[in-house]
């Protein structure tokens, strides 16, 4: 086992040492981009059209409460397909049943910069780049980790000006931009 020094296993982290610690990873921002995964959960009517949008309900560090996507970094050594679902099970409980393809394909690279203005993406912690996914889901979502609920919307209303504006880091263009990419945004 590492002493906890930058790229060695943290006490504690031995089972898993893709992981960082709160140190680690607080250096790691200063110095590179992070490599994220973000889904847009939907549901689908038997031809494949988007019906529904599931956006979580979450509350922030500093207790505010607001609406994001799923969303989470890649472990060292985890495939995106791998980080994709572990994400979305995390965010979505056990019973959501993710579709995921064998090869999943990002409809879009989002990429958030702590500077606002650089892009239509910002995250104050860090420069990060964003795989992003639109996933259908089959099952019961039941909200675990931070997601309090999810809501289902309908495509209208997830595009909805006023959605956006209880939306942080630019996750409404990326709902945007995700319906458009199904042909769903209307």
């Amino acid at each position: 086992m590492g002493d906890g020094s930058f790229g060695s296993p943290a006490p504690g982290n031995a089972a898993n040492p893709g992981w960082l610690t709160d140190i680690e990873l607080a250096e790691a921002r200063r110095r590179l981009p992070i490599l994220y995964v973000e889904a847009v959960p939907v549901r689908t009517d038997g031809v494949g059209a988007v019906t529904q949008v599931g956006v979580l309900l979450r509350a922030t560090p500093l207790g505010e409460i607001t609406h994001t996507i799923v969303s989470g970094r890649v472990r060292y050594g985890e495939t995106v397909r791998d980080a994709l679902f572990r994400h979305l099970e995390n965010d979505l409980g056990p019973m959501a049943f993710p579709q995921l393809p064998p090869q999943p394909v990002p409809f879009t690279v989002a990429e958030y910069f702590p500077m606002p203005g650089v892009s239509a993406f910002h995250d104050e912690r860090q420069h990060a780049v964003s795989l992003a996914f639109v996933i259908p889901v089959t099952g019961t979502c039941q909200p675990r980790q931070d997601a309090l609920e999810v809501t289902w919307m309908t495509p209208e209303e997830a595009s909805s000006d006023a959605l956006a504006a209880d939306m942080e880091g630019g996750r409404a263009t990326l709902i945007r931009l995700a319906l458009a990419s199904v042909g769903a945004l209307r």
